[in-house]
Formats: C-alpha cells, structure tokens, sequence
C-alpha cells in the first residue's frame, strides 16, 4: 500500500480555501483533514459544519474530519449532510465508544478512534472491530506547527502490532509534527496515513510538497 497524505487545512489561508484545496488535490493529496476544534477539549476554536460543506464543494477527495471536542455525538448528523466522509473522535471524551462509532458507520462514515500522546492504546482494545481507522496523535491536540513526539514511533508500532493481531484493516493514521524528517519514521514504524498542514503549506513549493513527503516514505519503507 501507498503512503496516504491527508492535508490538513488547518495551516491553509482560509480566505482562499478552494484554491488552497484545489492545491493539494493537484498535489496529489489523497485525503483532505479537517481539524473541528471547540475551545473545550482543547485550547483552541476552528471549524464547523459550514467549513465542511464549503470544502466539500471544493474538492472530489475524500473528507477526513478529526472532531477535537466534547460530546463528539452532537456533531455526527450534520457534518455527514454537510460531507464528511469520515469522521474521528477521541477516546478521552467517548465513554461510549462503541455506540457512537457505530452512529458514525449508521451516517455512512468511516468510524476513527482518536489516542492523544498520554492515552494508551488499551484504549480502543474492546472497539477494534468497530473502527476503520485508529489515529495515533504524536503531539499534544490543540495547535498546528508543533513537534513530533519521538517517543511516538513506539507507539505507532505497538498499534500496528495491535490491528495486524486483531486482524483489522483499520487505517493507522498519525497527526501531528509530520515533516520530510518524521514521516519515514511514522511510516517504517507501521503507519499508512499521514495528516500534513504546515509541513505543506509552510513550504516553498506546496504543491510538490505532498510529493515529497510521500516519497520519504519510500526511502525509508
């Protein structure tokens, strides 16, 4: 399987995000991630259900909402009218995991489970055959720009050990500090899906970027 690079338009110019999106998909970006954020899971407000649409408009790619917040289940409804094709939520806020990534499969949806850095992957032990993507975050939610936790490698290994016995085809994705320097090693440590924001629309050519940082990966597989 490729490297999947999902683009996280949470470092893109919002004031011209078609173009931006447009951008990555000529690019080559498979996925387009979409951070909601609502000031109380983490310190920071983003985006909403007409941000999706508006980028569901845009682009033809596959929609990959990463819902940073509490009570994720208040959103499911309207981010699928509004195109999401996948949505993830956090095992730190989901005390019933299960009922609400089965809510998210019920829309239509590709069902992800979140883990923060501190949160062990216990966590999705009993959801695995309900998820279809498990994101390891390898910094601290809140803040594009940060830096990638090196003890993450180790984990994201660990969660590919996990899938591989459960038998699951879930997707592994990792967000967080993804650059040319870190992405081989999210990659050689097992996962298969990348979420990139400013290590792509930060750089001199972004657009070739995404190119770049799949290419990484093939390096170091």
């Amino acid at each position: 399987m490729k490297p999947r690079i999902a683009a996280s338009i949470l470092s893109a110019d919002m004031g011209k995000l078609a173009e931006e999106i447009a951008m990555c998909e000529a690019g080559g970006a498979d996925w387009i991630h979409i951070d909601v954020m609502d000031g109380r899971f983490v310190p920071n407000l983003t985006f909403g259900a007409k941000v999706i649409d508006a980028a569901k408009r845009a682009t033809k790619l596959p929609l990959d909402v990463h819902l940073m917040v509490v009570e994720p289940e208040n959103y499911f409804d309207s981010f699928a009218r509004s195109g999401a094709n996948g949505m993830t939520i956090h095992t730190e806020v989901s005390p019933h995991l299960k009922r609400q990534l089965d809510r998210i499969r019920e829309l239509g949806c590709r069902a992800g489970a979140a883990v923060n850095p501190a949160t062990p992957l216990s966590a999705v032990t009993e959801v695995i055959a309900d998820i279809d993507l498990l994101l390891v975050m390898t910094v601290n939610p809140g803040f594009g720009g940060q830096s990638f936790i090196p003890g993450s490698v180790e984990k994201v290994n660990r969660a590919r050990q996990m899938l591989s016995t459960a038998r699951s085809a879930a997707t592994l994705e990792v967000d967080g500090g993804i650059d040319r320097d870190t992405i081989g090693q999210a990659w050689g440590a097992g996962a298969d899906t990348f979420v990139a924001g400013n290590a792509i629309f930060s750089a001199r050519n972004p657009r070739a970027e995404i190119g770049e940082l799949r290419d990484r990966c093939v390096v170091q597989a």
